[in-house]
């Protein structure tokens, strides 16, 4: 597949190299131009180009940057063709992206972005912490691997990006439509608990959406207490911290 890559902070630059080892044709874009894309990024085949040449003949945009820029680059994907998949990893942290007062209300982040673009989206990656995204990924059928829940209105798309996901060497869980994706968000049981797919489900079905922020600030909290504000923890400390607070 083509697939254009915007962001490259933690989870896209992962996404970059695993998605170009299993053979797709990946060009990645920042905020600041291709000359300031580390070469790591770049490592297994991927190509850095600018933000709008990233979404052009492209057969999926993935789009890994803090929520609250999705405003700015929706208009780089306003003349995308209806065919494009466009998958969302991106997550609401009030601390980083400021207040955005329709999420606070209550809207899904999924729903919000959707909006934001015009266009319908697929929500994956979001639920997995970097660590674990980077260090963790197993062939098909090892047993304990990790699944990573894939939501999406349109059955095609969540099948392109489940495909996806299993290609980064993950198990792609249906998670439904995006309604549903708030049990995806953080502070949910399975955000960031490293669950497997025969976990997946009930874990999805015990996510409470009142204790849902609660319980993302406090987790964020604890991890800026240890390691510091915008500095991700390691797996291993992320995984206890995310089972003790949201399952």
């Amino acid at each position: 597949m083509k697939i254009g890559i915007l962001g490259v902070g933690h989870i896209g630059k992962t996404l970059s190299r695993k998605l170009s080892a299993a053979g797709h044709d990946v060009k990645v874009a920042n905020s600041r131009g291709p000359d300031t894309i580390d070469a790591t990024v770049l490592a297994t085949g991927a190509r850095a180009v600018p933000a709008s040449e990233a979404v052009k003949d492209v057969d999926v945009v993935i789009l890994s940057v803090p929520l609250n820029r999705v405003p700015e680059i929706a208009p780089l994907l306003a003349g995308v063709p209806a065919e494009t998949v466009v998958i969302d990893t991106s997550n609401y942290i009030p601390g980083r992206d400021s207040q955005i007062a329709a999420i606070e209300a209550g809207q899904v982040e999924s729903l919000w972005v959707a909006e934001q673009l015009g266009q319908s989206i697929v929500k994956a990656w979001n639920a997995i912490g970097s660590g674990s995204f980077a260090l963790k990924g197993t062939p098909p059928g090892i047993r304990g691997r990790i699944a990573i829940p894939v939501a999406a209105d349109d059955d095609s798309e969540r099948a392109v990006a489940i495909a996806l996901v299993e290609d980064t060497g993950f198990d792609g869980f249906d998670a439904g439509p995006l309604a549903q994706s708030w049990r995806q968000q953080p502070g949910a049981p399975v955000y960031c608990t490293d669950l497997t797919r025969d976990e997946m489900p009930a874990a999805l079905a015990r996510a409470e959406a009142a204790r849902l922020p609660k319980r993302r600030d406090l987790s964020g909290a604890a991890i800026a207490e240890r390691v510091g504000v915008g500095t991700n923890p390691d797996s291993e400390y992320h995984v206890r911290l995310s089972r003790a607070l949201f399952m």
